[in-house]
């Protein structure tokens, strides 16, 4: 029984170390495509067009005193 619960055990962590090795590399790949110049984070949604839009409309509702339209 001790034998089969320490094998289960091995078994995971070879297999929890497998898919961390895979995750790492993934992510050291998937890094490296992206552009150094492109912007992080949310400014990489500052110059949509859904965004722009969502600016100009609570810019006029600030304007107009913020009342809702």
């Amino acid at each position: 029984m001790d034998g089969d619960r320490r094998r289960a055990s091995l078994r995971s962590l070879a297999l929890g170390s497998l898919l961390g090795a895979a995750g790492a590399i993934a992510t050291t790949r998937r890094r490296s495509r992206r552009p150094r110049d492109a912007p992080a984070g949310l400014a990489a949604f500052e110059d949509a067009p859904c965004f722009l839009e969502v600016v100009r409309h609570e810019a006029k509702r600030y304007r107009s005193g913020g009342a809702e339209e």
